[in-house]
């Protein structure tokens, strides 16, 4: 699997090199313990070392490696990792929804309908980067949403390894039956159905069981 190169536009070379290799360490294809050398990076993306210095300061930030003094090893994600980052997602999430439920939401229950009918369609057609796009897209629009300055920072300092990862899990899920992958829609459109009550407790429930449910998704679909 490579990282999409529609979700690439207007990235800087640094910024490209850091998603693929985000992807193939959080897929397992680079395993913990390998030791990434600037040099071979670089030649194997074509780039100068300066991108690629800036690519793994970038993955250092993000605890996927540690620097070393001419590259990195591979510290890569464990499944305590993977909760922590699910336990953020819902802290920012929950956050969002219980801020939407107080204030005039109206206005977004269209544009979130049209997103659940493209994950539909991009479900139909096995399209895994339209399927992952459009589900981190219906996410984002409700943290946007709330408005609060200091959750979207905290959101954004997530963000590339959310999406590395909704693209694994995507993958997943897209190879099972199609009751596989309605289960998930309709997940989203239960969420949208919360939000539609504008009842605060039935929001905050549904947030609540769409966190766990995902979260066992997670063990299923990240490698060992």
């Amino acid at each position: 699997m490579k990282f999409p190169s529609s979700w690439l536009k207007g990235s800087s070379l640094g910024e490209s090199i850091a998603s693929e290799l985000r992807l193939h360490i959080i897929s397992g294809d680079i395993k913990p313990g390998t030791v990434l050398s600037e040099n071979r990076i670089a030649a194997d993306f074509g780039a100068s070392r300066s991108p690629v210095r800036e690519a793994l300061k970038t993955l250092s930030s993000e605890g996927l490696i540690t620097l070393q003094r001419m590259g990195a090893v591979v510290n890569g994600l464990q499944v305590q990792d993977y909760e922590e980052l699910y336990d953020v997602r819902y802290l920012i999430e929950s956050f969002a929804w219980k801020r939407l439920a107080s204030s005039h939401s109206a206005e977004l229950i269209t544009p979130l309908r049209q997103i659940i009918d493209k994950m539909d369609l991009a479900g139909k057609h096995r399209d895994v980067v339209e399927f992952a796009y459009q589900d981190l897209t219906f996410h984002e629009t409700i943290i946007k949403a709330a408005n609060h300055t200091r959750i979207w920072h905290l959101w954004m300092s997530i963000r590339q390894i959310v999406m590395t990862v909704m693209l694994i899990t995507t993958n997943q899920i897209l190879s099972q039956d199609d009751y596989r992958i309605n289960y998930v829609v309709n997940k989203h459109r239960k969420l949208l159905a919360g939000l539609e009550s504008k009842d605060p407790h039935i929001i905050a429930r549904n947030v609540e069981e769409y966190f766990e449910d995902s979260v066992q998704t997670l063990h299923t679909s990240i490698p060992e």
